[in-house]
């Protein structure tokens, strides 16, 4: 009976370790809220880094309305990540998202410093909505109005100012 005891209060304490363990890997790799859990430093700020040409073309006149530099987000990592920590951003740029799949869509403004124009744009390339001036450093969900399968941010006031508006078509190129 005593071996049995013993055997037992080694498989508890096994448990617990392994549980322990577990609790100590997995609670920083939570990403049920989807943002990178990174430590950033506070002076950091990426860079802008040019891999397309993006234009905005009027849905019924095929005139261009706006021309972009435009970066990309790609992988996961870039996905989540998208325009957080910067505090600046010129008006002739914007970052352009690759979803994994069309959706409906919907950016937060969670560590993003500038105020953004977010398009929601679907496979056909057209326009189908825009959530204008995201106020920064919000958890405010900002939805789509219909699936998009790209995401493109520019800097507040842009699509006012050139006149983007939904049903507007949008063609890029990489550099």
């Amino acid at each position: 009976m005593n071996r049995n005891w013993t055997k037992w209060v080694a498989i508890l304490v096994a448990f617990a370790f392994v549980g322990w363990l577990g609790a100590g890997i997995f609670t920083g790799c939570d990403r049920s809220d989807n943002t990178p859990k990174v430590k950033v430093e506070k002076d950091y700020e990426p860079t802008f880094k040019k891999e397309g040409e993006l234009w905005v073309l009027d849905g019924s006149t095929n005139d261009t309305v706006v021309a972009l530099d435009v970066e990309y987000a790609e992988s996961e990592e870039e996905i989540q990540f998208g325009m957080m920590y910067r505090k600046h951003m010129d008006p002739t740029t914007g970052m352009l998202f690759f979803m994994p799949v069309q959706r409906m869509q919907s950016f937060w403004m969670r560590n993003t410093y500038v105020p953004l124009d977010i398009i929601y744009i679907n496979d056909s390339l057209k326009v189908v909505s825009i959530q204008k001036n995201a106020q920064p450093l919000t958890e405010t969900s900002r939805p789509s109005d219909g699936p998009a399968l790209y995401v493109l941010e520019v800097k507040g006031g842009l699509s006012d100012q050139k006149g983007i508006k939904k049903g507007d078509h949008v063609h890029w190129r990489d550099l």
